[in-house]
């Protein structure tokens, strides 16, 4: 669907780039010619994903949660490239747990993360870069929380808000030819599983429609295709990559 140079000389960031779906999505960019921007907290996994990454990907050492930190690593790419065109939200975290073991600690943790992050790296982009642009793309990595989201009903409240804030963002924003979309992956073969309990994954393919986990690459797609030209009159919009699973199965077992 896409020539060599479909992205060239486009800067994009793509925040949780350091591993799983953020680092497949990083790759697919720059496959086709785009300068990458990866940005965690972990300098480690920064480094060697940079390193194999190539020569067009740079890595930033930055923690969503922190404003200070979102507004100087926007403004260290504007320094370097000049502009940033596409920005993907993709770093955030959570943990299964019942509800009521939940605590508040770790509700407020995971509702920090996923939800104010978005919101920080989002306008602090549309702030420095997109505004001034008048023009720019984001895509925020959200999860299936199309039935809500039991057993990890901390993400599912904050990937529910990013749901809404995209929408939000999409028509406020639209003035200054910006689009924003999501995408919601399903259970995703990634490192992003090895923090789950075997237990919960046990024949987990019987409740996917489609009867296997997805891969990174699968989520990928669809981003590099929402952020593209292709997509040039869709915005608002949150796209399911659950091989159905929204539609039917459960996750796990109450």
């Amino acid at each position: 669907m896409f020539q060599k140079d479909f992205f060239k000389d486009q800067v994009v960031l793509v925040t949780g780039g350091g591993s799983g779906i953020g680092y497949t999505i990083a790759q697919q960019f720059l496959n086709f010619g785009a300068k990458v921007v990866i940005a965690s907290r972990k300098i480690e996994k920064i480094e060697k994903a940079v390193q194999q990454l190539g020569a067009n990907c740079k890595g930033m050492i930055l923690d969503i949660r922190q404003p200070e930190q979102v507004d100087e690593v926007i403004k260290n790419i504007i320094g370097e490239y000049g502009k940033l065109d596409i920005l993907i939200n993709n770093a955030g975290g959570q943990f299964p747990s019942a509800a009521e073991n939940i605590s508040i600690n770790g509700w407020n943790a995971v509702i920090n993360n996923n939800l104010n992050g978005t919101f920080y790296v989002s306008r602090s982009a549309f702030l420095q870069a997109f505004q001034k642009q008048n023009s720019g793309v984001i895509i925020n990595i959200i999860a299936n929380i199309y039935r809500g989201f039991p057993g990890m009903s901390h993400t599912g409240a904050a990937r529910a808000g990013v749901d809404n804030l995209t929408k939000s963002l999409a028509v406020e924003w639209s003035r200054h030819q910006i689009r924003i979309n999501a995408v919601a992956p399903g259970i995703i073969n990634s490192s992003g599983l090895d923090q789950y309990p075997p237990q919960l994954l046990n024949n987990i393919n019987a409740n996917i429609p489609l009867k296997r986990m997805g891969t990174c690459d699968e989520v990928a797609y669809p981003v590099l295709f929402l952020a593209s030209p292709m997509a040039s009159y869709i915005t608002g919009e949150t796209l399911y990559v659950d091989g159905g699973m929204r539609l039917w199965g459960d996750l796990w077992e109450i």
